[in-house]
């Protein structure tokens, strides 16, 4: 089980998630620390102490609109969240995908900051408002890329697999 750590409404930009004036830094190791600093609650909750792995942040519809730009991915994969959204935006979806953001689309989901989620193969659980919710699948490719950590790590545990 993990706990929420931050619920947003819909419209999340890539701009609001890693803002703009930080493109020049793309290193993964170094764009986490610019995570939300716009929002510096939340910022300070990423980069002051330690989240557990795992831990969620919540959206509503259309999270990562905005352009491209795949540190709004890297930056929330450094801090190994979960986001559970009720819909993200299309190339903020892929770009989740290709770098293994674990990503959950849940479009009725219901939770606030503090709340325990657990998280199963189909559902959304909340332990907490004691409540479940039904996840919307991945396909079984993009999954296993998830799951492998990524495009890169996928391709390459493909690649191992044939040498066999």
């Amino acid at each position: 089980m993990a706990k929420v750590i931050y619920k947003f409404g819909d419209d999340i930009s890539t701009d609001i998630i890693y803002p703009g004036r930080y493109m020049a830094t793309v290193l993964p190791d170094e764009t986490p620390q610019y995570a939300f600093d716009d929002i510096k609650e939340l910022n300070k909750i990423l980069t002051g102490s330690k989240v557990p792995e795992g831990s969620i942040i919540v959206a509503g519809k259309n999270f990562g609109t905005g352009s491209s730009r795949e540190q709004a991915v890297s930056t929330l994969k450094g801090h190994e969240l979960v986001i559970i959204a009720k819909s993200f935006a299309r190339i903020f979806y892929q770009n989740s995908v290709n770098l293994g953001l674990r990503i959950i689309i849940c479009p009725d989901i219901d939770a606030e900051p503090g709340d325990e989620l657990e998280i199963t193969d189909g559902k959304v659980i909340n332990r907490t408002q004691h409540k479940e919710f039904e996840i919307i699948p991945h396909s079984k490719t993009r999954q296993k890329i998830i799951e492998a950590g990524g495009l890169i790590a996928y391709t390459r545990r493909r690649l191992l697999e044939k040498e066999v």
